[in-house]
């Protein structure tokens, strides 16, 4: 038998060289850690010609499907991946550049060149100093999903073979991003070498390329209500989304059905059909070249005259002309909305051609123009609040969308007011920035990867200022050097210069500094972190004003009044930083940048570096890594540490977190320090979540990426929720809601005594073993996106979805303590007004192939399930379901952002089988045909 060497050689089959490698490869893991199983079970699938390449694949993947073992066996299935690149590719960067220039498309036979001509010529001029300042040892750094997701989207390709490391690419993004300023190159290199932090997926795409669009949000509004407005904007949302970015679009001012149309003399048919045109091209033109789909954002203000019909349009049912449901929806909400609702008055709907300016104006000016419509009698149509806020419950219940953002938090608390009224957030609800007919607003992105700064454990505030501060220089170096798609994005981008800095990895902040994260720790470090990261972004864009001079349309706005974010909360800063100072330097020198800080989704740039997405918590402490291979399932590294260090960790306690659903409130031998700290999202109060987002709200600019997390959402939840959020002051009141899925539909017998063995002392769960997976209330899928396109941070899937990134994460991943309705039996001193909707509620179950979440259907609202509107804050506290300790859904962001899963059926699959090797008289299990693979 024999192997294929890489240079096409043979060479005869050496099982020793097979484990020597591996190893090798194993230097400084931990001692659990076995290189030789891995080698045997590689040994196993060794067959004539074999290359070399496909069993260090094999290698790599065996070792991450031993990760629920111990975590190092991540890191040891990333170092045989990266060894096998790095055997694959050329050590030097500046022959790779070379390569990458110098391509040649074979099937035409023309230069392709995918490097800019300046940049390729600084790399050459450069070539010894660039090609000694990388270290490649960092790649080993990666665990193996990072570095997979690297290898599918990031890292180019040369006639679909992988060309670049991973520590090339960041070089390329450095030298694309600064150009020949070497020394700002090589410390944007060092910083995420190291991982201090990421630039956005479409900066790590395109940076150093002949079209380097490196920015991940762009926010349009319509031209004007016209063909030719409506076909303009469409070309450029198709040349945005051609280049990588993730879109927000609002259409308030397109005229409602049965409009007169002057041109023809005849109707108009309202959004649904124009907004099934842009469904379309989002489809056609994706981001990139296939990188990740074309994600629109829609936002429309719920005085519109066919907000019912915009309700339905991502909805699984009902009649396909009147879906698109490959957009995302968002609602624009007045503060006036939310008012006639918890009055229980009336609402009147307005077609924008027959009360014009509604959207032009916010706060006071709207209600006075609104107010003064409804007494002229230009409404379409008057109904109770109530009716519509009970339709916009129904969708976000069966799709996780609309997103939710108020209108007025977003304007008065905005540095840009006084350019206009902002009209619109983007794809994944954090970035809030001025749009007009000649302006596409744009922001270039960053995240802070934030358990870096744990040293000795103590948070370092001082290294987070210096990181952000030079991130702030980046991000400004970006604006200047970008590719613009469209002419209005660089006149927008240059006039207000904003930036959007976020974080990723927050709830392992927590877990590593031992703070539960609804803990008062947890709560004082999330206002710190971020009250630091705005201190030194702002000190960087004082001192960038003092060097280049304030942007351009600096004047008029509050930071030319003395007025900081927190101030627009009516919030005291600590006194870690001089801010009294520094506002002198504002005042005398000013800003160079608008807006500073916008909590992204992360959802692909967190898997590369191995952090939990953004802000948020855990969803789950075991779940799935899908790469193209296959899924491995993976525990929480940071529980899985303790458990082992411990002495807890075993086979069986595996078993009962994964019947568990990933919860460990309910497994005695766990300790109650460790379940407080691994709480999953779904048991963690909504209220605590809500009250973080409005903490380190008084120092975000623009807005954050906030998900809500309600296992079984109802009518009273959600509004209970909802007007808590709004009270609170949040801008985004909700990105998506996240619920937990019906039923697995998949019939699966489950082994007894492998369930037994592990869980004889739960009672609870022990019913298991007789009984069907369908009949239990399981998730067959925890989808946790990773931007949406994130475009954020895409591909943020989302990013964010990255990229958003996007939903989603970003790229593209339970037990609750979500929030519940007020009762009286609860508090009864807290007094509520009851809402009934007019009609039942019917229920639905959503179709899988839709990228919305999947939810549980809706009940009819009776007397005994009613909703409940919030009129003070301490009626939240009653919100708190009670802990059912269930697997969880998920929603999917937009776009093709990483997905985490776990399937319950194949978790069963597996304990059944390793039952039935414990019981198996055969010496070698993996022999035998019953039990082996």
């Amino acid at each position: 038998m024999y192997v294929l060497k890489r240079d096409g050689r043979k060479e005869s089959v050496k099982f020793d060289k097979v484990t020597a490698r591996i190893k090798k490869l194993s230097y400084g893991l931990d001692a659990r850690v076995d290189p030789v199983e891995v080698a045997m079970k590689v040994i196993e699938g060794i067959y004539e010609g074999v290359t070399t390449t496909e069993l260090d694949n094999l290698a790599a993947e065996v070792a991450a499907s031993f990760t629920t073992r111990h975590p190092d066996y991540a890191l040891l299935a990333s170092r045989i991946a990266v060894s096998n690149l790095h055997k694959n590719t050329k050590k030097s960067f500046s022959a790779t550049m070379t390569d990458l220039y110098n391509y040649v498309n074979p099937k035409n036979g023309k230069k392709g060149p995918m490097l800019a001509d300046d940049v390729y010529n600084i790399i050459i001029e450069n070539a010894e100093l660039l090609d000694s300042t990388i270290i490649y040892d960092r790649d080993f750094d990666y665990d193996f999903f990072g570095f997979k997701t690297l290898e599918r989207s990031y890292l180019l390709k040369i006639n679909g073979e992988i060309a670049e490391r991973p520590q090339q690419m960041l070089m390329r993004v450095s030298i694309g991003i600064h150009k020949d300023n070497l020394d700002q190159v090589i410390e944007t290199y060092e910083l995420m070498s190291e991982r201090w932090f990421t630039h956005a997926t479409p900066t790590l795409f395109n940076a150093g390329t002949p079209k380097p669009q490196m920015s991940s949000c762009f926010l349009l509004t319509m031209k004007e209500d016209s063909i030719d407005g409506i076909y303009k904007t469409l070309e450029q949302c198709a040349k945005i989304s051609q280049s990588a970015g993730g879109i927000g679009l609002s259409i308030h001012d397109i005229r409602a059905t049965g409009s007169y149309i002057r041109g023809t003399n005849g109707t108009s048919n309202g959004i649904v059909p124009m907004l099934k045109v842009f469904n379309d091209t989002a489809r056609y033109v994706d981001q990139g070249g296939g990188k990740r789909k074309g994600s629109f954002a829609i936002y429309i203000e719920p005085w519109h005259a066919d907000i019912f019909e915009f309700l339905d349009l991502k909805k699984n049912h009902g009649k396909e002309e009147q879906r698109a449901r490959d957009l995302f929806y968002a609602l624009w909400i007045p503060d006036l909305f939310m008012k006639r609702v918890e009055q229980d008055g009336e609402w009147s709907l307005f077609c924008p051609n027959e009360a014009p300016g509604l959207s032009d104006s916010h706060g006071e000016a709207f209600e006075k123009l609104y107010v003064n419509f409804e007494r002229e009698g230009k409404a379409r149509k008057t109904i109770k609040a109530q009716k519509l806020w009970f339709a916009i419950m129904d969708s976000q219940i069966e799709t996780g969308t609309p997103y939710m953002l108020f209108k007025d938090a977003c304007n008065s608390k905005s540095n840009q007011q006084n350019l206009g009224t902002i009209k619109s957030s983007n794809l994944c609800t954090e970035i809030v920035e001025y749009t007009a007919a000649d302006e596409v607003a744009v922001c270039n992105l960053a995240s802070i990867a934030l358990p870096k700064y744990i040293v000795r454990g103590e948070f370092d505030h001082q290294r987070l200022f210096d990181v952000t501060y030079s991130i702030t220089k980046n991000l400004n170096t970006v604006i200047d050097n970008n590719y613009y798609p469209i002419p209005e994005a660089r006149n927008s981008n240059l006039r207000h210069r904003p930036i959007g800095i976020g974080v990723q990895g927050l709830a392992d902040t927590f877990i590593m500094m031992r703070f539960p994260f609804d803990s008062a720790e947890a709560k004082k470090l999330n206002k710190d972190i971020f009250e630091t990261i705005y201190y030194a972004s702002m000190t960087a864009s004082k001192d960038l004003a003092k060097e280049f001079g304030p942007y351009e349309t600096y004047e008029g706005s509050p930071l030319s009044k003395g007025l900081f974010q927190y101030d627009l909360w009516n919030v005291t800063p600590s006194a870690r930083w001089e801010w009294n100072l520094l506002k002198e330097e504002v005042a005398k020198y000013g800003a160079r940048n608008s807006l500073l800080l916008a909590p992204m989704p992360t959802a692909s740039t967190s898997q590369i570096l191995g952090n939990n997405e953004c802000i948020e918590p855990y969803t789950s402490n075991i779940y799935t890594r899908r790469v193209l291979s296959g899924e491995f399932v993976v525990v929480n590294k940071h529980l899985l540490m303790d458990l082992v260090k411990l002495g807890l960790w075993d086979d069986t306690l595996k078993t009962k977190i994964i019947a568990a659903n990933g919860s460990v409130q309910g497994i005695d031998e766990i300790p109650d320090n460790l379940k407080a700290l691994y709480k999953t999202v779904w048991e963690i109060s909504q209220k605590a979540i809500i009250d973080m987002a409005a903490d380190r709200g008084a120092y975000v600019c623009q807005s954050q990426s906030l998900n809500i997390f309600i296992p079984n959402p109802n009518f009273a939840k959600l509004t209970s929720m909802h007007f808590y959020g709004w009270k609170k002051g949040l801008k985004t009141g909700m990105y998506y809601l996240r619920s937990k899925a019906a039923a697995d539909a998949i019939k699966f017998t489950i082994d007894k005594k492998a369930l037994m063995q592990s869980i004889e002392e739960d009672n609870v769960i022990a019913k298991l073993a007789s009984t069907t997976v369908a009949e239990m209330e399981t998730s067959p899928v925890i989808q946790v996106t990773s931007g949406t396109p994130d475009t954020s941070d895409a591909p943020d899937a989302p990013d964010d979805p990255d990229d958003p990134d996007a939903p989603d994460s970003p790229d593209a991943p339970d037990a609750p303590d979500a929030p519940d309705a007020p009762d009286d039996k609860d508090n009864p001193d807290i007094p509520v007004t009851q809402v009934t909707p007019d009609t039942p509620v019917t229920p639905v179950t959503p179709d899988t192939p839709t990228v919305a979440p999947t939810v549980t259907p809706v009940k009819p609202v009776t007397t005994a399930n009613q909703a409940y509107i919030s009129t003070a804050e301490d009626e939240f506290q009653a919100m708190d379901a009670e802990n059912e300790f269930e697997h969880v859904e998920a929603s999917t962001e937009p776009a093709e952002q990483d997905t985490v899963s776990i399937d319950r059926a194949a978790i069963l699959l597996e304990q059944q089988r390793q039952a039935e090797i414990a019981a198996c008289s055969i010496d070698n299990p993996d022999d035998c045909e019953m039990c082996g693979s």
